[in-house]
């Protein structure tokens, strides 16, 4: 039960010892939710009116407790379910393309266990200012480049038409920011704007929902209570993540779109819904179409209008315009001084392809604000806040092998008043033979081939170091 003044908090974790000790120490400043596998997870979210403002997941979880797969796919699904869900990793696969990774999908943060529970505590809290500051943010749409100029002439011939609207884009591309603006824009503006996640509740649930329903309809339904159509009422109507809506409830919502009629559950009287249907989805419901996932009919009633929610890969410069937008506001917020990006670093930004879309770029200003406040960033802290499982342009790859090696070559020797070239050379060196022959099982000739050395030459300095360490 959720206790007044409480934040929310959902603890992901197949381990019962820690899930008990999390909710134990936690319970004190959160009302502690607990699950111990995805689909537990997902099936709590479910049931629930609102989501958790925060989530404490684990990566390794049944039925591949040593693998990361669940965890990422957990991730994108809690985003998917309740995009102002603010997750935190704790795990153990705590490899740094893990923790980038998850980055990349929408999680703010990664922590390895074992962790400092005040420092757990540190990160829930400070995640929510973050969620405090979002909410205030009424900027708009940020960007200039011809894709998203593009978006706001579609945005002015659409907005105070009465069809419906149906808007495509990746993860994290900013779809429902599209479909407020669409909101704000049209004569409607001055009514409610009304959104419901078709992935973030029960699909047995989804028709209750959206048509309301009568009392005794149902275990439970101890009132009539309206739905989501009648609550609408000369307003907009935002159903995100359309692709997941059950088959057997597309036929009804078509009747709805077709001529306004709708049925209360439990009713057999007809009502009037004059509310304008805005729908997105990242999946491609053409293909959803040909595979009789999603009905023909009911697509085409959706896509009167299309609107496409550029990714942020395309953006060019706009991704500079979003990172001085999200620094100098968080930095606000925060309470800190803004970071800056020096010359390749700022190439970089631009040259990466933010696979994660707006998203992404948002969590990694936050992460830069509140670890590096007030500094100048270089291309190496930068290069750390990036998925380096994304293949990168021309020109990350150049700034990776040169600009962030000559900054740590720099930072070595500033920080080692006895530095020693041959030294470190000797240890670069080894610590490379041994990754190959670690790779190859000890196999002499796959490991020179893997290093691009003769075999005789990976032998000769492999004897030169043993006899090296020998003479000590």
């Amino acid at each position: 039960m959720t206790e007044p003044g409480k934040p929310e908090l959902l603890i992901v974790d197949d381990d019962p010892v820690i899930l008990d000790t999390l909710s134990y120490v936690l319970g004190e400043d959160f009302t502690v939710t607990t699950a111990e596998s995805r689909t537990h997870a997902k099936a709590l979210l479910r049931q629930r009116d609102t989501p958790p403002a925060l989530a404490l997941i684990d990566l390794g979880l049944p039925p591949k407790p040593h693998r990361p797969d669940e965890g990422f796919q957990l991730i994108a699904e809690l985003i998917a379910i309740a995009p102002s869900i603010k997750i935190i990793v704790l795990s153990g696969q705590n490899d740094e393309s893990n923790a980038r990774h998850a980055r990349t999908l929408g999680a703010i943060d990664f922590v390895s266990k074992p962790a400092d529970p005040a420092q757990i505590k540190a990160l829930l809290r400070q995640a929510l200012e973050v969620t405090s500051a979002e909410t205030s943010d009424a900027s708009g749409l940020i960007g200039n480049s011809p894709p998203m100029q593009k978006l706001r002439e579609q945005l002015t011939q659409f907005a105070n038409a009465p069809f419906p609207v149906l808007i495509e884009g990746e993860s994290g591309s900013g779809k429902e920011l599209v479909a407020q603006a669409l909101h704000k824009q049209s004569r409607r503006a001055g009514k409610p704007f009304m959104a419901l996640n078709c992935a973030a509740i029960s699909p047995t649930l989804v028709e209750p929902t959206l048509f309301g329903y009568a009392k005794g309809a149902f275990t439970g339904a101890v009132t009539a209570r309206a739905g989501y159509f009648e609550d609408a009422v000369d307003s907009t109507l935002f159903l995100d993540e359309i692709g997941e809506l059950p088959l057997e409830l597309q036929a009804k919502l078509l009747r709805v779109l077709e001529n306004g009629e709708y049925q209360r559950v439990g009713e057999t009287q007809s009502r009037i819904s004059n509310a304008r249907i805005i729908t997105a989805t990242n999946r491609d419901l053409r293909s959803e179409v040909r595979h009789n996932r999603f009905r023909a009919d009911l697509y085409h009633r959706l896509s009167v209008f299309t609107i496409g929610v550029p990714a942020l890969r395309d953006l060019s410069d706009d991704k500079q315009l979003l990172l001085d937008h999200f620094r100098m506001f968080y930095a606000e917020q925060i309470g800190t001084q803004p970071v800056e990006l020096d010359k390749d670093a700022l190439r970089m930004w631009r040259d990466y392809p933010f696979p994660g879309n707006v998203r992404e770029l948002r969590n990694v200003v936050i992460r830069l604000c509140t670890k590096y406040a007030g500094t100048q960033i270089t291309p190496l802290l930068l290069q750390s806040e990036f998925d380096r499982e994304v293949q990168a342009p021309a020109g990350l790859a150049e700034i990776s092998e040169e600009s962030v090696l000559l900054d740590a070559a720099r930072r070595q020797i500033e920080a080692d008043p006895e530095f020693k070239l041959d030294e470190v050379l000797k240890r670069w060196e080894r610590g490379f033979i041994e990754a190959a022959l670690a790779m190859t099982n000890g196999n002499l000739s796959q490991a020179a081939k893997r290093l691009g050395v003769q075999r005789t030459t990976l032998y000769s300095r492999m004897q030169t170091r043993s006899d090296a360490g020998e003479d000590k």
